[in-house]
């Protein structure tokens, strides 16, 4: 500035310049290489091995995601001023504060979307995405399975994108499985912690087939000894080894349950504390593309993860964590035949087979007159029947979904299509649309074909 080097030329210029060695300016340096002004953010090992930086630098900063925390609550303390919050519940005492009495959801919360670049203590992964605070365990750290299906049901009918659920336990829940199907059918991302107990299999939630389990490494980037392995497993990221020195662990900001309003820093470790890190790099995904699938977002975690060698026992599922690989990386396009239900799709054009028989037969339509193969018919009854099934699974990463979902619809899924919505809307799923294609091509000669076909096709998929 001016007025320092004014200053400084005043100096050198005085009696003071005759009593000392040299004057110059005393500089300040600050730490090679921070891509944040967080002062502890040096502590964060987990967050250099993760390599975030690489995906900040991509601009992946969780823009526009919300992430959903099934777990204490969270309590906003000074280093989550700065970090946006959208109306969450509290399930375990039936209201809407889902403040943290415990600890644990905060430390998760931080670890996902901490204040960054705020001066102040840590740094978070996705720390522009917005929280949503979901208590389901109580002050002593336990809860319901009802409590937390309730909750999975709530973030996925509210907007989250994300949800963690740094929790677990022992036994398979039909509430808990239809709650995560019912979440990851509306395109939320689930992760949660593989299990504290150091043994083969993930604990559920994560063992169920539509959660990302996660499993926790060390400083050294292997699995701590902890951590469950095995099935259920399907990435590594760091959780922490407290048990070794106490900076080996996560350090985040959270509540001093002990003593109330007080905020504090603290060292845990678990694969609790590694299940935030992954969701926090899909929510740096998302906030890429924010119509990517579950699937996809999986696809991009594990094909970007650092693989290990010799892994026999899935340690660490496809490799440890790195989001500057997974903002990176390219999806590509997927497809999921699986799910496809072949038998409703058979049943349907089997339907329309034996319709159109019927009204030839009953309509004494000779065959010369009425080509049941005529390709103009066959066009309409498969687009009342099952539309081109094929386009709605197939996933491009850098497209909306809802314009495949739209083109590969039936006649009757259209109105489901455009409100991405399971049940069948009356104005759509009815003759409606057929009687109208058939009084506009009636003295077609070619269209009045495709009317009747998607006439016959409709009414067998109504009557399916």
């Amino acid at each position: 500035m001016p007025g320092d080097a004014s200053v400084l030329q005043t100096l050198r210029a005085s009696d003071l310049a005759d009593r000392t060695e040299f004057i110059e300016p005393n500089y300040i340096y600050s730490q090679a290489g921070a891509a944040v002004n967080d002062p502890d953010y040096a502590k964060q090992w987990n967050l250099k091995q993760i390599d975030v930086e690489s995906a900040w630098k991509k601009g992946a900063a969780g823009q526009g995601v919300t992430v959903a925390v099934i777990d204490t609550g969270i309590s906003q303390g000074p280093d989550l001023k700065q970090t946006k919050f959208v109306e969450g519940y509290d399930f375990v005492n039936d209201r809407k504060d889902a403040s943290d009495d415990n600890g644990h959801g905060t430390h998760v919360a931080g670890t996902i979307a901490q204040s960054t670049n705020n001066g102040y203590g840590v740094a978070g992964i996705a720390y522009k995405a917005k929280l949503m605070p979901l208590k389901v365990l109580s002050r002593g750290g336990s809860g319901t399975i009802s409590d937390i299906a309730e909750a999975i049901r709530f973030a996925a009918d509210h907007g989250a994108d994300v949800i963690n659920m740094s929790l677990g336990g022992g036994g398979e829940s039909k509430l808990m499985r239809e709650a995560i199907d019912y979440a990851h059918g509306k395109g939320v991302v689930v992760v949660a912690a593989a299990g504290n107990s150091g043994v083969s299999g993930a604990s559920y939630p994560a063992l169920y087939s539509n959660v990302i389990g996660v499993s926790a490494t060390g400083p050294d980037q292997t699995k701590t000894s902890y951590s469950n392995y095995g099935d259920g497993v399907d990435i590594a990221a760091p959780g922490g080894a407290t048990r070794n020195s106490e900076e080996d662990g996560v350090l985040q900001e959270t509540i001093n349950p002990r003593v109330a309003g007080e905020f504090v820093f603290k060292h845990f470790q678990g694969t609790s504390m590694a299940s935030p890190h992954v969701a926090g790099v899909a929510a740096l995904i998302k906030s890429q593309n924010r119509n990517i699938s579950p699937e996809q977002v999986l696809e991009k975690l594990q094909s970007s993860a650092t693989p290990v060698d010799g892994d026999t026992s899935n340690y660490y599922g496809a490799g440890v964590l790195n989001a500057g690989r997974a903002v990176g990386a390219s999806a590509p396009i997927w497809f999921d035949f699986k799910s496809l239900d072949w038998a409703g799709m058979a049943a349907k054009l089997a339907g329309a087979a034996v319709f159109t028989g019927f009204l030839m037969w009953l309509l004494n339509i000779p065959r010369d007159r009425f080509n049941p193969f005529n390709g103009f018919f066959l066009s309409g009854v498969v687009l009342g029947t099952i539309g081109l099934f094929f386009i709605k699974f197939i996933h491009i990463a850098s497209i909306p979904h809802w314009p495949l979902r739209l083109l590969s619809s039936s006649i009757p899924e259209i109105g489901n299509a455009i409100t991405n919505n399971s049940v069948l809307n009356p104005v759509f799923a009815s003759l409606l649309i057929p009687f109208a294609l058939l009084v506009l091509f009636i003295s077609h000669a070619s269209l009045r074909w495709l009317a009747l076909g998607a006439a016959v096709g409709v009414t067998a998929f109504l009557c399916v």
